[in-house]
């Protein structure tokens, strides 16, 4: 249903557009749905592009993003070991297997398909975990890719980005031009207002609804951790260890961040829990050890 939501909002606010720029002696509802209906071919074709593109080009976009990169198996035998016992035990295909050298704690899943599913890990949580530890982590990525979280979550990242450029165009477009035109008759730069206004409350709901879902899908692969690992316990212990160093230097983008099991950019301790990436990773841990 959250889902859902991203292209409603969208074309809720596509109208609005059309009603708020209508001249006020003729702004109706059967006029501003006819202008929004005029439009709404061009408008769903950009988003099916934009989109398509969004799809095809994610994996390299996360792998540059975060610095990510494949692990081979001769590398690293241990790391192969653990994920083929957990996809075994959950009837899955093994996903490819990266790393990201950076010796902070971390880790995360990401594609759509199974040619794509990738988990990620980095070097800090290699060398730092004990195998209980990793293979809980391991088991949490694993969830996620089984509950299909990296699919929505991908989605989810390719909405608010629309949200995000469509606003950050109009103040641009405010900034080098719309001091010209909003003097003109015609009221131009009511318009580019309008949108920028539009696509903020498109950008803020949009992100309401991405956190909504990362920090529920967050709390069900920790649950699909301890129930493949039978291990609840050793999950909780890889969580408290990695909240004490989870910044990966490579990440940048905010929106890759929340791929992660716990935000590389910024560990959330308090804050408005609406906006927060992650759920409180002591009220996860807390729910791990009553499992």
């Amino acid at each position: 249903m959250l889902l859902i939501m991203f292209p409603l909002v969208f074309y809720i606010l596509a109208w609005l557009f059309f009603f708020f720029v209508s001249e006020p002696g003729y702004r109706s509802l059967e006029s501003t749905t006819g202008n929004f209906l005029a439009v709404f071919p061009w408008i769903t074709v950009a988003v099916v592009i934009w989109f398509t593109i969004a799809w095809f080009s994610h994996s390299s976009m996360i792998n540059r993003a975060t610095g990510s990169k494949p692990l081979e198996r001769k590398e690293d035998k241990r790391i192969y070991n653990l994920v083929e016992n957990l996809c075994i035990s959950a009837g899955m295909k093994m996903p490819a297997v990266n790393i990201i050298e950076d010796d902070s704690l971390n880790a995360f899943a990401s594609g759509l398909n199974n040619k794509t599913f990738t988990v990620s890990l980095s070097r800090g949580i290699i060398d730092k975990l004990n195998d209980e530890e990793l293979e809980a982590v391991i088991a949490h990525e694993l969830t996620h890719i089984r509950n299909r979280d990296v699919r929505l979550l991908i989605i989810s990242i390719v909405f608010v980005g629309i949200f995000a450029f469509i606003s950050e165009t109009m103040m641009r477009s405010m900034m080098y031009g719309g001091g010209r035109s909003s003097g003109r008759k015609g009221g131009g730069g009511s318009g580019q207002v309008i949108a920028l206004l539009l696509a903020l409350v498109g950008l803020l709901l949009a992100t309401i609804f991405r956190f909504a879902l990362s920090q529920k899908r967050e709390y069900l692969a920790d649950a699909g951790s301890a129930e493949l690992t039978r291990n609840p316990l050793a999950l909780a212990s890889a969580l408290q260890k990695i909240s004490q160093d989870p910044t990966i230097e490579a990440v940048k983008r905010k929106d890759v961040a929340q791929m992660f099991i716990e935000n590389p950019r910024l560990s959330k301790k308090g804050g408005f829990h609406l906006f927060a990436t992650h759920p409180p990773i002591a009220k996860r841990i807390q729910i791990l050890q009553q499992f």
